[in-house]
């Protein structure tokens, strides 16, 4: 596992720049790969039908590992709070490569709840996408900070950036169990 970089601060700041690019680059390449999969199907034979309680899933072991990884900070058991981070940015990934393939694979299901629960589902659905979709880089650039060992910094933008990233790991799960009645 990759620790924190202890170098030189020159060398803190080359390659911040580069993990900031890199950070960049990630989010531009998903943030577009979302926006396609809304117009784009590819015909691969396969049902996953399965993935959505994955999906779930994950976010939801994502939003346990935030509050386990904030536990550990809170208690200053920096390693285990750096291992929990790794940890949740592992199921983030997962799930972010999960719902992707499905997207471009399978077609949308959409909400059949009326009245109130309708407006409900809604809110919670599109705060969920704008955050996701917001919240994505500053994450990798929250863990840029920490990795190259810029902890003030890292501390500044984590005290943000952590209660918007549990918001879409908990929000996640709960637009699951609010469509779920609507899978096919």
């Amino acid at each position: 596992m990759a620790t924190p970089n202890t170098t030189s601060s020159h060398d803190s700041i080359r390659l911040e720049k580069r993990l900031n690019n890199i950070a960049y680059m990630v989010s531009g390449l998903v943030l577009f790969l979302v926006v396609l999969m809304r117009r784009v199907k590819f015909d691969v034979g396969i049902d996953f039908s399965f993935l959505p309680p994955l999906h779930a899933s994950l976010n939801a072991l994502t939003s346990v590992i935030l509050l386990v990884a904030y536990s550990f900070i809170r208690k200053k058991q920096v390693v285990a709070h750096r291992r929990s981070i790794y940890a949740a940015m592992v199921c983030s990934a997962l799930f972010l490569l999960s719902y992707v393939l499905y997207h471009f694979t399978t077609e949308e299901t959409r909400f059949g709840g009326e009245g109130a629960v309708r407006y409900v589902y809604f809110f919670i659905l599109i705060t969920h996408v704008v955050l996701a979709a917001v919240i994505l880089p500053f994450i990798l650039l929250t863990f840029t900070r920490a990795y190259t060992g810029q902890y003030e910094r890292h501390k500044t933008m984590a005290r943000w950036v952590f209660p918007l990233w549990l918001y879409v790991a908990i929000t996640g799960p709960v637009c699951y169990l609010m469509l779920k009645p609507y899978y096919g």
